[in-house]
């Protein structure tokens, strides 16, 4: 199923998207409440065709995170060469341990917005990730597990990011963490199952030019990977949301870079997860 969340006249609604059908969920709005309440399924049970697509305003489906977004840096070998190209280091083509970072997020920005972005960039750039949500507590997984079970579902999120401030703190928290600048969505897919979303398709378009192409195959530390080692440190609790890195063709990477300018049209495209579509204003 598709979990929405979206604006219809002057209300908000969670509800399943059905191909061009929206149903509506008739109780709490806040999916993040019924995670922690572990009430999903609720929304899941629905089959009702109240509204068409069309008739209605898609909104991020989360319209924040519990806590910072838990990211991981550089997991395409490729984006890792065009990274470290990008400042000057030299790359020695391994990546034996993984890199996380938290991103702040106060509000998710909805597909379709145009992003009204800080005034302290001038070098502004795009990542297409996928992303996953998770539906309960995990703590000390092992393979033993069964990692599904502990995932909601997965979904686009589009990691923009500031070099200028990146590189002026010399690590990533605030170059990545401007208001309003994570665009989420259009919506979580929980039918997905990891190994579904292990070779997907992921693209990125600036203005339709196709810049990042690549597919979830290539990640160098997968989702049990990182589930293991994240849930060692500490619990990751019902809700945390976990980024799982962007591949290579970011602005930064070109020669010159190709960073976003005003007016530009940014689409990211996951196979199975549609498409997340901003604009700059």
């Amino acid at each position: 199923m598709k979990i929405i969340r979206f604006q219809k006249d002057n209300g908000v609604f969670l509800g399943v998207l059905n191909g061009e059908f929206v149903s509506v969920y008739k109780g709490e709005n806040d999916l993040n409440k019924l995670i922690k309440q572990g009430k999903t399924n609720e929304i899941l049970s629905l089959t009702s065709k109240d509204y068409k697509l069309d008739e209605i305003k898609l909104l991020s489906p989360l319209q924040n995170p519990l806590q910072d977004i838990i990211c991981l840096g550089i997991n395409y070998l490729a984006h890792a060469e065009e990274s470290y190209k990008y400042k000057g280091v030299a790359f020695d083509g391994k990546r034996e341990e993984a890199v996380y970072f938290a991103k702040r997020v106060n509000e998710f920005a909805n597909p379709n917005d145009t992003l009204e972005l800080s005034h302290k960039t001038d070098k502004l750039d795009y990542e297409c990730e996928l992303a996953f949500v998770l539906k309960k507590d995990a703590k000390n997984l092992s393979d033993e597990d069964d990692f599904d079970d502990y995932i909601l579902g997965y979904t686009i999120l589009n990691d923009i990011s500031a070099r200028d401030i990146q590189n002026k703190h010399k690590q990533w928290y605030m170059g990545k963490s401007l208001e309003h600048s994570t665009p989420f969505g259009s919506f979580i897919n929980t039918e997905l199952k990891i190994k579904d979303v292990s070779s997907l398709d992921i693209k990125c378009f600036v203005n339709d030019e196709l810049r990042q192409n690549s597919n979830t195959s290539l990640l160098i530390f997968d989702i049990p990977y990182i589930l293991k080692e994240l849930s060692s440190y500490a619990t990751l609790k019902a809700g945390s949301v976990i980024s799982t890195g962007t591949p290579s063709g970011v602005g930064m990477g070109f020669n010159p870079p190709r960073f976003l300018q005003s007016g530009d049209k940014i689409e990211c495209k996951i196979e199975k997860l549609g498409s997340l579509i901003n604009y700059i204003k």
